[in-house]
């Protein structure tokens, strides 16, 4: 998502992140960041565990922006930009290592105007190895192959009036070969968001969705989801207001309650709001390691110097 002038003015208060726009140079910086740094004792927020936070920062100007995560196995997890510019994150016991990729899509697409490369979301389907990515400012589906090789896109009807800047901000493929996207501001009743379940791949001919309202908490905006272990979903939802900057709050959902026209609500789990680190997260992964469920959390700093690149490790304690 790219933020409004008036969340951008917002934003000045805020104490100055660590910034990723300056010359070209493709090494990707990371410093550790404490989850409270006036108390470096704290590790539980709700129902998470405290395992660990990192800045990252680059000096090359396709770095940043990252507003979605997948988890590609072997410690390994791909963040998409919403520049189509996809980053390879390797957790190592030193910390991460993060290696820019090139642009999503044909020669030259990188230069493509940023409606059309506006990449806010990202699911992948692990037998296979192909991922699907979600563009707003179109408001379309891409399947790539594992090589990120574009296979197929598809510009679903039930999406076409979504808003350009409010689109499948969510978009995840369920271990049941399922689709869910959610809409990041297409508002469906009080305080509802859009939301649609495909019965499998959306860029297969013919794949015709259900609809559905996902209900965020209030006053915030759904802005990427991913599966637990257990096949409860995880949906992450992010705030920026003057008095606290950005917050986010983690709400599981329980995919039973999914049925076309239902309204579905998650249970809160954990909340990231000051005194605590955090940023504009929009990218969320959760993967399962020596029987804990790990959570992992990137920040989009919108290429912003006010912001930061934050990417934080949490365990599920439920």
């Amino acid at each position: 998502m790219r933020l409004p002038a008036l969340a951008a003015a917002l934003l000045a208060v805020l104490p100055a992140g660590l910034a990723a726009t300056a010359a070209r140079g493709d090494a990707i910086h990371a410093t550790s960041v404490q989850l409270d740094a006036g108390d470096p004792g704290r590790v539980r927020v709700g129902k998470l565990r405290w395992l660990g936070g990192w800045a990252l920062a680059s000096r090359d100007r396709r770095f940043g922006g990252l507003s979605a995560l997948v988890d590609v196995g072997g410690g390994q997890f791909l963040a998409l930009s919403d520049t189509a510019t996809p980053t390879r994150i390797t957790m190592t016991a030193a910390g991460p290592v993060a290696h820019i990729l090139p642009t999503l899509g044909p020669p030259g697409q990188a230069e493509a105007p940023k409606r059309e490369r506006d990449s806010e979301s990202l699911t992948h389907d692990p037998a296979s190895g192909r991922f699907w990515a979600g563009y707003e400012g179109i408001n379309a589906i891409v399947r790539y192959g594992p090589g990120l090789a574009e296979e197929a896109r598809t510009r679903p009807a039930a999406m076409r009036d979504w808003e350009i800047n409010g689109g499948p901000e969510a978009l995840l493929r369920l271990a049941d070969g399922r689709f869910m996207v959610i809409a990041e501001k297409m508002r469906s009743g009080p305080g509802g968001r859009r939301a649609l379940m495909f019965p499998g791949d959306p860029t297969l001919p013919g794949a015709t969705p259900f609809a559905f309202v996902y209900r965020p908490p209030d006053g915030y905006d759904p802005s990427d989801a991913t599966q637990l272990p257990d096949g409860r979903l995880l949906v992450l939802n992010r705030r920026v207001s003057l008095m606290e900057g950005f917050t986010a709050v983690l709400t599981v959902v329980d995919p039973g309650a999914i049925r076309r026209g239902a309204t579905v609500a998650g249970t809160e789990i954990a909340r990231l709001a000051p005194p605590l680190v955090t940023d504009n997260f929009e990218g969320i992964a959760a993967t399962s390691t020596g029987g804990r469920t790990i959570i992992t959390l990137v920040s989009d700093d919108n290429f912003l110097p006010i912001e930061r690149t934050l990417l934080l490790r949490f365990a599920l304690e439920d």
